[in-house]
């Protein structure tokens, strides 16, 4: 699925989310009304998962929400300025922390994340891919990322820069957690 969009166009995955922290609901809670797994919840809303009409259709009575109402939805960009670290929104799992800044990405031209992985932590074998550029900075511990044929391990004060549409992976090396503030654009988290 094309995960692109303009100013104007919100993602079926970001505008269900939005749609659904507004109706209060965990994706635990929405999966359990709209009687489908909470994978199915996360995977739309991450854009990794097209639904169909129908399933969209289930999905969105558990808000509740008619298919017309969700397809005229359009929020507001967020205004916010300042944000505390305990306002940043995580949206990675697992042992790699995506702490992004902003609730939603609707009206943004690029995503600032700070970064956490554990020790061991890799984002997979299988490398990413896709539209845009993105760069970071390595604020503490050593991270190996892997771009294309290159590879190198960087630490505090290293920084990196590159066409996302190039395969990649981050996986962290050494004894303590490697903490990374990044940007990508557009904004693809």
């Amino acid at each position: 699925m094309n995960t692109e969009n303009s100013d104007s166009e919100l993602r079926i995955g970001e505008r269900l989310r939005i749609l659904r922290e507004r109706a209060g609901l965990s994706q635990r809670a929405l999966a359990k009304r709209a009687k489908v797994t909470n994978a199915t919840i996360s995977l739309v809303e991450a854009d990794k998962m097209n639904p169909s009409v129908g399933a969209l259709r289930r999905i969105l009575d558990g808000i509740p929400i008619s298919l017309s109402e969700f397809f005229a939805f359009e929020p507001e960009p967020e205004q916010t300025i300042f944000y505390e670290a305990a306002e940043l929104s995580e949206v990675g799992k697992g042992k790699v922390s995506f702490r992004r800044i902003g609730q939603s990405q609707f009206g943004r031209a690029m995503t600032i994340l700070h970064e956490r992985y554990e020790p061991g932590a890799d984002t997979g074998r299988v490398m990413y891919q896709h539209e845009g550029e993105e760069g970071g900075v390595v604020i503490s511990g050593r991270i190996e990322i892997t771009v294309g044929e290159e590879r190198r391990i960087l630490g505090p004060g290293d920084a990196y820069y590159f066409d996302s549409r190039k395969p990649h992976r981050f996986r962290q090396v050494g004894a303590e957690p490697c903490v990374i503030v990044s940007a990508c654009t557009p904004p693809t988290f």
